[in-house]
């Protein structure tokens, strides 16, 4: 396998995974029951609230598919642009940090829209959401894009 593919298959494979953890840890947190419509949720987009809901657990591996489309997807993204803008070898965690906000931010904006029709945002949730996203997303993303160039321990 393409080192490349390799290197963001596995980086996706680890934030996918720990984005899904955060995220049903969370929904486990606030409700106090574990999140089980939460995938059919996310396929939902794909086939429509009505199919998805009383839908069996194929609709849930949809769902699962999909998140861990969109997690490959930011993963790429990062491994893309890294080596086109010299700013991005600043320093890993500031840039993973700043990484994982954005990646929240479009999330939140584009994407949990069409995932829950009456989302509303909440800067204090917002301001958690941008730390563990920064921590569990940006970070791991940011470190194996480094590691993957080969970036100097102190270049700038």
């Amino acid at each position: 396998m393409n080192r490349f593919f390799k290197a963001v298959l596995l980086t996706g494979l680890f934030v996918g995974t720990t984005d899904l953890l955060y995220a049903f840890t969370t929904q486990w947190m606030s409700s106090g029951k574990f999140a089980d419509k939460m995938l059919k949720g996310i396929a939902s987009v794909a086939v429509g609230r009505d199919n998805a809901f009383p839908g069996n657990d194929w609709i849930a591996f949809l769902g699962l598919f999909f998140h861990y489309f969109i997690a490959f997807a930011f993963t790429l993204f990062f491994f893309w642009v890294f080596p086109r803008f010299r700013f991005l070898r600043f320093n890993k965690y500031l840039i993973g940090i700043l990484y994982g906000i954005f990646v929240n931010v479009v999330f939140e904006q584009a994407i949990l829209p069409l995932i829950i029709p009456r989302f509303s945002f909440s800067l204090p949730r917002a301001y958690i959401n941008w730390i563990c996203f920064g921590i569990l997303f940006g970070i791991p993303i940011a470190w194996n894009a480094y590691r993957y160039y080969k970036v100097p321990k102190y270049e700038m």
